[in-house]
């Protein structure tokens, strides 16, 4: 018996009542929000990206959109291995859908957010590698770094542990993707191998 690990999924799942239970930005969304958990203590992967979209708020499940089918072909794996909560931890800078701007793009999420629940989450979860997606994500971790160079950087480390930046598998991300077509060649065998290397073992 892993009593480290134990400990750890007691802990994550009190602070999962927690975050499923915060209200603290109900006045500066202007609607109920619906914070969103998913993993154990014991993923192997943390997928760590910006705020669950409008389909996700009403569904409840991560990457439940055109986002996550792209995501999953990315990474070359099926649904039950994406959504096996021993697998992968699912999780982002807000828990929370932020809601639109005024020219009709989701905003940013609260970076408070993150400080209040997505670092305990980090410390409890014993995964292997960081997956991280999209820009907002990656300037939480890298602030001085720019954001293509991280993409195509082998030798990532976010908290003493192996990390990978990706682009956001978001339609509306068409102009990097379109800008940088060597993504698809250069970056994704290497993340399909790693993803698959790490979930096989």
């Amino acid at each position: 018996m892993n009593t480290g690990l134990d400990k750890s999924q007691h802990e994550l799942e009190q602070l999962h009542k927690q975050i499923l239970a915060c209200r603290l930005c109900r006045d500066k969304f202007g609607f109920e929000p619906r914070p969103f958990v998913w993993g154990k203590a014991n993923a192997k992967i943390m997928q760590i990206s910006q705020a669950p979209s409008l389909r996700v708020h009403r569904s409840g499940k991560p990457f439940d959109d055109v986002s996550g089918q792209r995501l999953r072909q990315w990474y070359g794996i099926d649904e039950a291995q994406f959504y096996d909560q021993s697998q992968f931890y699912i999780t982002s800078i807000a828990h929370c859908y932020p809601g639109k701007t005024r020219r009709g793009t989701d905003r940013h999420p609260p970076v408070s957010c993150a400080r209040l629940w997505l670092e305990r989450e980090i410390r409890l979860v014993h995964n292997e590698i960081f997956i991280i997606i999209g820009s907002v994500a990656a300037r939480y971790f890298y602030q001085d770094r720019d954001f293509t160079s991280l993409v195509f950087d082998n030798h990532l480390m976010l908290r003493n542990k192996p990390a990978m930046v990706l682009p956001h598998p978001s339609p509306a991300n068409w102009h990097w993707l379109a800008a940088h077509k060597d993504f698809e060649t250069q970056v994704l065998p290497g993340v399909r191998q790693i993803i698959h290397r790490t979930l096989n073992e």
